[in-house]
């Protein structure tokens, strides 16, 4: 964190710029080259969004975010393996379960999911921004016909259905008694 917090200013160093045209001068400060620094990193994530965007389906795309308890975060934070894969598997089955049910869409989706281990303060918060696009197959519905903005996901059961799945899997994988 010291070295993110240092990033781009005096603490790191830096070296002087000089225009070879007009001689106007600038200190420019080094960089700490942390992969988790938003400074260092802004141009990496630029090139992933763009690579990204050749991967979306030309849709309209729901945007969910799955957090855990924050009592959950310190196990994580120990627990990463064991942890994420509890969190994919619960956020998975939440959003399959939910898209499948006649009430809401009584589809199959499809989910882009990434893992978040940092919030925005540069703070462990584990989430999972996920991207559902507004179409569905189904054997009955037409094949990438639109799903329609908050057909399933305006019922607010996602909360219910992601605790009620994060704790079957965080049970299947404890050992008996703990």
């Amino acid at each position: 964190m010291i070295a993110i917090e240092s990033c781009r200013t005096a603490a790191l160093g830096g070296h002087v710029e000089r225009c070879g045209d007009c001689g106007h001068q600038r200190v420019a400060y080094n960089s700490c080259r942390n992969r988790n620094c938003p400074k260092c990193q802004g141009l990496a994530r630029a090139q992933w969004l763009e690579d990204r965007q050749t991967e979306l389906l030309d849709v309209p795309y729901f945007h969910v975010v799955f957090t855990m308890p924050r009592e959950i975060e310190v196990i994580a934070f120990q627990n990463q393996v064991v942890v994420y894969d509890i969190l994919f598997r619960a956020v998975s089955e939440t959003l399959r379960r939910i898209a499948a049910d006649p009430k809401h869409l009584g589809a199959e989706i499809g989910v882009l999911a990434v893992l978040h281990t940092w919030g925005q303060a540069l703070l462990h918060h584990p989430h999972i921004h996920c991207l559902v696009p507004v179409v569905a197959s189904h054997r009955t519905v037409k094949a990438g016909s639109p799903a329609g903005r908050g057909s399933f996901y305006r019922s607010g059961c996602c909360r219910g259905c992601f605790g009620g799945w994060s704790c079957t899997i965080w049970r299947r994988r404890s050992p008996p008694g703990s």
